[in-house]
């Protein structure tokens, strides 16, 4: 494997278990925005807001008769291809066309020399 791709998933899987280690992360207030109607509870009674939002969901104590502590909407992404040529992780193999590289599901870029012309998209959030 090449050092940067074993680089790169040895800093995701350190960021990963460092994750695990401290509880879900907190969900955005885009990702709490939710009307009472929508809420579905993630908690169980009497949960405070602090524990809530640790196991990675919403707390809201205003409305009444509805769960305070609720799952977060699923964040979004998007799929791009990185404009850094340098940071490409290689999708396909020597030769492979664009139209090959594109069935697979990746980024085509035949140039700059030196680099993978077919690599992965990057996942963004949005």
């Amino acid at each position: 494997m090449d050092l940067k791709v074993v680089c790169v998933l040895s800093v995701t899987l350190i960021i990963a278990l460092s994750t695990l280690a401290e509880g879900a992360a907190p969900p955005t207030r885009c990702q709490c925005k939710l009307s009472p109607k929508e809420r579905k509870n993630c908690g169980y009674p009497g949960i405070s807001a602090a524990q809530c939002k640790k196991i990675g969901c919403c707390f809201n104590a205003s409305a009444p008769g509805v769960p305070w502590c609720f799952t977060p909407k699923p964040k979004k992404v998007k799929k791009m291809c990185p404009n850094d040529p340098y940071s490409r992780i290689n999708c396909g193999h020597p030769g492979i066309t664009a139209r090959d590289c594109t069935r697979k599901g990746c980024c085509f870029k035949a140039h700059p020399a030196g680099v993978p012309w077919c690599f992965y998209h990057r996942v963004v959030e949005e």
